[in-house]
């Protein structure tokens, strides 16, 4: 009797065991969450480094491209403009090794999104209560298509563009066709595949240091670090945090990509002419504005 009344006790509790994981497993994934999804617009104002419109810069050529896939290094919220880089609330940030030296973004843990996708998922409940005007995303990959002139004719290419501080490849693709690196690339190393009568032809090089347009409009009250690609965006309406939320929290970071790809022009003016001595120069998103759907 006792050996019957304790295994039927034992059963009991690993059945009431597993109900519980299972319910807590359940309300994990039904929590409510903050989802980032990348929006890339090229008629968004193109803005320089200050967050201030401006045009092309003299002696340049720049197109507006066609993205493929982006991904972020770090996302972070701040409450108002005199919130240190750092100081609000870091929801994000990538992987990072030193196998190639010095500190890198791990590039082959990267997550790629593209357009009107999730680049980052978070917990609400993870998110401190308040109201935040300000979102901070640091860019680190850009793939996307251009076109060019070879030939006398204007073709579709794909460009590669590393945009982040510091940036760790193995073998990458950049459409196609694959690089090996193994070691360390600086913000604005690229690559550019292109296609002629069937034929892939991949070169690669690196923008000077500093080129890479990073608009921060709170440059006076809240600096970001030379060299990192940071872009700042005061939210289109301000993002509330009640700690009540019952369901996800959806917001568009939209991207302005008006003519964000710019090279120095050599050859003929208003097409990218790689083979005639064309060069990128820039390649830095030219705004960014979060919106809560």
């Amino acid at each position: 009797m006792f050996k019957s009344t304790f295994g039927a006790m034992a059963l009991l509790t690993g059945i009431f065991m597993v109900s519980c994981k299972k319910e807590n497993t359940t309300a994990q994934n039904t929590s409510p969450k903050i989802n980032f999804i990348f929006h890339f617009d090229s008629t968004q104002a193109r803005l320089n480094a200050l967050g201030q419109e401006v045009t092309v810069g003299s002696g340049n050529g720049a197109q507006s491209p066609v993205f493929n896939k982006m991904s972020s290094h770090y996302v972070e919220l701040a409450p108002d403009q005199f919130t240190a880089l750092g100081a609000g609330q870091v929801l994000y940030k990538s992987a990072e090794t030193t196998a190639g030296g010095s500190r890198a973004i791990d590039f082959s843990q990267s997550k790629l999104a593209g357009q009107d996708e999730v680049f980052l998922s978070v917990p609400v409940s993870g998110v401190a209560a308040g109201t935040y005007n300000w979102l901070r995303v640091s860019l680190a990959y850009q793939n996307y298509n251009i076109q060019y002139r070879f030939m006398n004719q204007l073709l579709q290419g794909t460009l590669a563009s590393f945009i982040g501080f510091n940036t760790y490849l193995t073998t990458y693709k950049v459409k196609d066709s694959s690089l090996t690196v193994n070691g360390n690339r600086s913000q604005g190393y690229w690559a550019f595949e292109s296609n002629y009568l069937g034929y892939g032809f991949v070169s690669s090089g690196q923008a000077p240091a500093g080129a890479t347009t990073v608009p921060n409009p709170l440059f006076a009250s809240s600096p970001i670090p030379a060299g990192s690609c940071v872009v700042t965006g005061m939210f289109a309406s301000p993002l509330v945090i009640t700690g009540n939320e019952t369901s996800d929290i959806n917001i568009r970071v939209s991207l302005s990509t008006n003519k964000s790809f710019e090279w120095t022009e050599v050859a003929n003016p208003g097409t990218y002419d790689p083979a005639d001595g064309d060069v990128p120069v820039d390649m830095g998103i030219r705004g960014m504005i979060p919106k809560v759907l």
